[in-house]
């Protein structure tokens, strides 16, 4: 698998870029935006995942992670000084994968990766074509459509709205909806972080996000995939 790490810090940036290939990863290093900007310009069609720090000299995390998603569905993990709910879920809005806060050991950040590497590798879903209501989800192309008008949706919205149309008429509890989009590393996931999706699906799929159909919570226990 091949990684661009961007760091512009150049003790820590070296150690874990010898750590990475330590554990047999293929690396592309920059410190700064405007080298991994060249890089997604190039070359993201040979890059697998992305290791973008948030605070960069000539630019910014968030930007190098819009550019990405804007061009393919590749996954995206911020490394961030700062561990408070309103950067992390702005990282996710736009459609980050996941984060890891400095200092962090180097088994953990190992195992952030794996974990993002299957979730984009697991295929849940075998119909090529999944309709609830008057959404469509085309499996294949990864595409939601809404009354034939496509609906752009981040990765992780996506698997969330493929989780719900895997279990129509279920009662889905937030462990279980967690663990279907988080995997094994559910446990590093901010829990309001799912209360953020469920709330962007709602706006960008229901008539009326107030008064929801697809998804709709039950006495508290969970969500319900529409009917």
């Amino acid at each position: 698998m091949r990684i661009l790490f961007v760091e512009d810090d150049h003790t820590i940036a070296s150690g874990l870029q010898y750590s990475l290939e330590q554990e047999g990863y293929s690396t592309v290093l920059c410190h700064g935006a405007q080298c991994a900007q060249k890089v997604i310009t190039k070359e993201l069609e040979t890059i697998d995942l992305c290791l973008f720090d948030l605070s960069l000299p000539d630019g910014s995390g968030y930007d190098l992670c819009r550019l990405v998603k804007q061009q393919a569905d590749i996954p995206v993990i911020f490394l961030t000084a700062v561990d408070d709910e309103v950067n992390v879920v702005m990282g996710l809005d736009m459609g980050a994968d996941d984060y890891i806060t400095k200092p962090f050991r180097i088994r953990e950040l190992m195992s952030r990766i794996k974990s993002v590497k299957r979730r984009y590798d697991r295929t849940e879903v075998t119909q090529s074509v999944l309709t609830i209501g008057d959404v469509t989800i085309k499996t294949a192309q990864a595409i939601v459509l809404k009354n034939g008008q496509e609906i752009p949706l981040t990765a992780l919205e996506y698997r969330l709205l493929l989780t719900f149309a895997s279990h129509p008429g279920q009662v889905l509890s937030r462990d279980q909806l967690l663990g279907h989009i988080w995997d094994v590393a559910g446990d590093f996931v901010n829990d309001n972080t799912l209360t953020v999706y469920i709330k962007r699906l709602r706006e960008k799929l229901e008539d009326d996000p107030q008064h929801p159909k697809l998804i709709q919570t039950m006495r508290g226990l969970g969500y319900r995939a529409g009917e």
